[in-house]
């Protein structure tokens, strides 16, 4: 420490005052648009005004009229424009042309504690706190008053057109609307309001001031307050500190801050404080907001790790299961004692009206607006609104439910759906006490096609392997009686099946597909008829060619695997292959065959992608370590249609440990394809 001393030797102490003759009106005023060697020190002030409590500055400031640099025309345009032509008190430019310019504050900081003036005489450095930081800015409110001024003439001059002895207007009936009780969360909102705000600060009158210039006596008089008026040192005890206080003053302990959270708009949720109430009041808050909703969406929404059981038991006390969907209860939105902000209808009305409009979309998926409002008899903006949480306007069809029926909701919850069912039956009896009609009214006239049956995966693939057993002597037999040639044909399902599309051969000219004969060409009965294999088998040769396909590949769409297989069958020389009829049944039996797995991709809900596109397969097992990537990969896409390289290396590293990168990059590009900084799994990309 002596060395130290010695190498940097104090060369001068200086005794620091503090100065609080100024501390409570100081302000440091600074002039961010116009250079420091151009000051505004002796340039004519014309007046001066302030807000305290503000802390907001106006100064009007002179312009010099006889500078070649000014323009008189446009200085009298202007004037012309903010005054007109009249003389008034209240004019901006008196003198009809624009010879001042106005600035206006705004604070360059809120915490000013840190700042403070200083002047240094005889060896002395006496210190003002600042009151405030002002950045002083070009004020165009003048703009506002000619638009204003506008506007007023334009209204002059449409009035003066009618004549004074029209007689007078026949009455026309209003509306009476009702304005709801304030509660006390609607008060905190109004209150944080940019319009509130803007009005307690257009309440605070105005401070004129009489501005002094650099060079005036009175602000020579006024610059003295800034030196401590006491030599006393027993009255600068703030600066008079021991070593201790004065380390904690630099590095004061860390404390943490306390924020008031403002109360937002019911419309606008954040998620991190949503995750921090109750399960039941965060599906509450949910559906009050998006009215209507798939349940696994919903999860989605949810923190990670939820219960879905929980979260199930939770959302049927606030919504309404209709057509697989969640609805919002009508009594969420419309709490007892309240009434309609259209037309102040009581919230009881307006429930019934609501239920019966959600009952109709649990028959069929698409209501007239005429209909319903001809039963309800509700004003029909209470009408529109009712429709618009649940449906959209669709051309010649009245109002479609949002979004596709989930069937695979109630499928997986056949109780819950069972228990909606009743609950819906309970709330139709009392809807038709009360409107008087029956449901038959709104039967189809046609009677409704019954629901497509789905058969799950696992079920799936433990059927094709048990036909495979017991048809392998004959396939082997019908191998070898079709090895001298025959035709090939990709059958097609019928249109009504909803779980296998048909394979588009829309666009292959004369009936036939890539230049075999398809359904419209005269090879077709011989196809399907007695040549062909029996149904639902698979070929040894179409094995084959899942098994080639997806270890090149790893991931494909059912969509992309079918133009896979049309280009291999028309490469391939007519009569030589080994299979003749594929049917979208025998493509998904043979990939679960041939080690590879459906990944469940769970798809946005309005997503435009094709079912084909929608059912994705991928590599299970090859027989390499690496399968244990796959299925780690695979694992994530069940949970979200799209991921990032940060979530993938972090399950990676959670199963296996650390992973190279090298590995985590080969994994994203045998199964995966990127776009705008997000992984998709191959073919899943919506254009």
């Amino acid at each position: 420490m002596a060395s130290g001393d010695d190498d940097d030797p104090i060369i001068e102490e200086i005794d620091v005052y503090l100065a609080k003759s100024l501390a409570d009106k100081l302000y440091l005023f600074q002039y961010p648009v116009r250079p420091s060697t151009m000051t505004y020190d002796d340039v004519n002030h014309v007046g001066a005004k302030i807000k305290p409590k503000q802390q907001r500055v106006e100064l009007e400031i002179a312009m010099n009229t006889t500078s070649p640099n000014y323009c008189r025309s446009k200085g009298e345009q202007i004037a012309l424009n903010v005054d007109g032509t009249g003389y008034d008190e209240t004019n901006t430019y008196s003198a009809k042309m624009m010879d001042k310019q106005t600035f206006s504050s705004i604070q360059a900081t809120t915490n000013i504690s840190r700042y403070a003036a200083a002047v240094f005489r005889k060896g002395e450095l006496h210190v003002t706190p600042l009151t405030g930081i002002l950045q002083m800015r070009p004020s165009f409110s003048y703009l506002d008053k000619a638009d204003s001024k506008t506007r007023e003439r334009e209204a002059a001059n449409e009035g003066g057109d009618s004549s004074q002895d029209e007689a007078e207007e026949e009455a026309k009936a209003i509306t009476v609307r009702f304005a709801r009780p304030e509660s006390e969360q609607a008060r905190q909102r109004r209150i944080q309001s940019y319009e509130f705000l803007q009005k307690k600060q257009a309440e605070e009158p105005w401070v004129h001031l009489h501005y002094h210039g650099v060079k005036d006596g009175r602000s020579e008089h006024e610059r003295q307050y800034l030196f401590c008026q006491s030599s006393d040192t027993s009255e600068n005890s703030e600066l008079v500190k021991t070593p201790k206080e004065y380390l904690t003053m630099l590095m004061p302990p860390l404390e943490e801050e306390k924020f008031v959270k403002p109360v937002g708009p019911s419309n606008v949720l954040s998620m991190a404080q949503l995750r921090t109430l109750p399960l039941g009041d965060q599906v509450k808050t949910l559906m009050k907001n998006v009215k209507v909703m798939p349940f696994a969406n919903l999860m989605g929404l949810l923190a990670s790790g939820t219960d879905s059981t929980a979260a199930l038991r939770c959302i049927q006390q606030v919504a309404l299961l209709v057509q697989g969907n969640w609805v919002v209860k009508s009594d969420v939105l419309y709490p007892k004692n309240t009434c309609s902000p259209h037309s102040g209808v009581p919230a009881e009305v307006l429930c019934r009206g609501r239920d019966f409009v959600i009952w109709r979309f649990t028959l069929e998926r698409s209501v007239m607006r005429k209909d319903v409002t001809s039963i309800i008899k509700l004003p029909p903006e209470d009408v529109k609104e009712f429709l618009e949480h649940v449906a959209a306007p669709r051309v010649n069809r009245g109002w479609e439910f949002l979004l596709p029926t989930d069937v695979d909701f109630v499928k997986k919850h056949p109780d819950v759906a069972h228990r909606q069912h009743m609950l819906w039956l309970g709330i139709q009896s009392k809807l038709e006490k009360v409107f008087k009609f029956s449901k038959d009214d709104f039967l189809p006239k046609n009677s409704p096609q019954p629901e497509p049956v789905h058969v799950g995966g696992a079920q799936r693939l433990k059927a094709a392997q048990e036909r495979a057993q017991e048809n392998r002597a004959s396939l082997q037999k019908d191998l070898d009686a079709r090895r001298a040639g025959g035709h090939v044909h990709i059958k097609q399902e019928p249109v009504s099946d909803a779980e296998d599309e048909p394979m588009d051969t829309s666009s292959i000219p004369n009936g036939s597909v890539n230049g075999y004969p398809g359904a419209t060409s005269p090879a077709f009965e011989h196809a399907n008829g007695n040549g062909g294999s029996p149904a639902h088998t698979t070929s040894p040769e179409l094995q084959e060619f899942v098994i080639k396909t997806f270890r090149k590949q790893f991931v494909l769409t059912l969509s992309e695997f079918k133009r896979l297989l049309n280009l291999h069958l028309a490469s391939m020389p007519a009569g030589q292959s080994g299979f003749h009829s594929v049917s979208d049944h025998m493509l998904t039996d043979a990939i679960a065959l041939s080690r590879c797995k459906q990944i469940m991709v769970p798809f946005p809900a309005h997503s435009k992608a094709a079912p084909d596109e929608q059912k994705v397969f991928g590599l299970w097992e090859s027989g390499e370590d690496f399968d244990k990537h796959r299925r780690l990969l695979y694992d994530l896409f069940t949970k979200n249609y799209r991921v990032r390289r940060a979530m993938v290396q972090s399950r990676l590293a959670q199963e296996l440990g650390e992973v190279p990168k090298a590995d985590v990059d080969r994994l994203l590009n045998e199964c995966c394809s990127s776009h705008a900084g997000m992984w998709y799994l191959k073919g899943t990309i919506q254009s």
